[in-house]
């Protein structure tokens, strides 16, 4: 996708921003976080139970951006549920882009965790992420495991196209089109001329520990990654394959690019595929 076209999608979504769902259930570290809840189809909240996915938008992406619905109206048809949610200073959430960091984002992530556990009709559940948010939900798993017991088992993990290569980027002084410093960013840099990361986000990315905190969550995992992502390397992909062994599945899709938006029923299919098997 070229940057007019990032630049006009970006500029649709911000003229729309001013439409805010108030009432927040779940708050993070920036405030209150969007939600959408999506059912399977004649699902009685009262009387049956479901599994559930919490899926996890990308950096300046959005719960309503390419994959994330089909990817809940496809788990809705295979009877699993599912919670999209804006990151703390993303679109319809609290907070401002210019103060998220990769460890806010995690504990947005757990909070919605904790949140999806204290739903009666939850019996299990599993975490989604695409891009960045496949570095929080694959820390976000690490950090769970770690915590022992929970109410509620997490029984899978599905990273689409996980973007650890943005640590290098923060270490090499170049994330996106912007430049700096990593030794001493700037206030703020602006990637594609809107969004701004700040100097939190660059210094504190640098320092992850992606794949230690990860491997502490031993279920099954599942990583897909397009053939034709020129945003991150396969090589991510790859080194998370590493990290998880033999509970994890690599699966390239032949055509796909980085937004998943050439083959979203195809990779939509894969993981109800990958949900529904465990």
């Amino acid at each position: 996708m070229n940057m007019k076209r990032i630049v006009i999608i970006l500029i649709v979504a911000l003229m729309g921003q001013w439409m805010y769902a108030k009432d927040f259930k779940v708050s993070g570290p920036q405030g209150g976080l969007a939600m959408t809840l999506t059912l399977p189809d004649g699902f009685n909240a009262e009387t049956d139970s479901c599994a559930l996915v919490i899926l996890m938008h990308g950096i300046f992406s959005s719960k309503d951006f390419t994959p994330m619905p089909k990817i809940a109206n496809h788990l809705a048809k295979a009877g699993i549920a599912s919670i999209r949610f804006d990151f703390g200073g993303h679109w319809s959430s609290e907070g401002e882009m210019v103060k998220m960091t990769i460890e806010k984002e995690i504990a947005d992530a757990i909070a919605m965790w904790e949140y999806a556990c204290s739903l009666p009709y939850v019996s299990k559940i599993g975490l989604l992420g695409h891009s960045q948010g496949g570095v929080v939900a694959s820390m976000t798993a690490g950090r769970i495991a770690s915590m022992g017991v929970s109410a509620k088992p997490l029984y899978g993990l599905a990273l689409l196209a996980p973007a650890s290569v943005l640590k290098n980027a923060c270490q090499n002084g170049k994330l996106f089109d912007a430049k700096f410093n990593p030794a001493n960013p700037p206030e703020y840099v602006r990637c594609f001329k809107l969004m701004k990361l700040g100097r939190e986000y660059l210094m504190s990315t640098q320092q992850l520990d992606i794949y230690g905190t990860a491997q502490s969550y031993r279920g099954p995992v599942l990583i897909i990654h397009g053939e034709k992502d020129k945003l991150v390397p396969m090589w991510c992909s790859e080194d998370f394959k590493k990290t998880y062994g033999s509970a994890s599945e690599l699966m390239v899709v032949e055509g796909e690019n980085h937004r998943i938006s050439n083959k979203t029923k195809r990779v939509a299919e894969l993981v109800v595929d990958f949900f529904s098997e465990h």
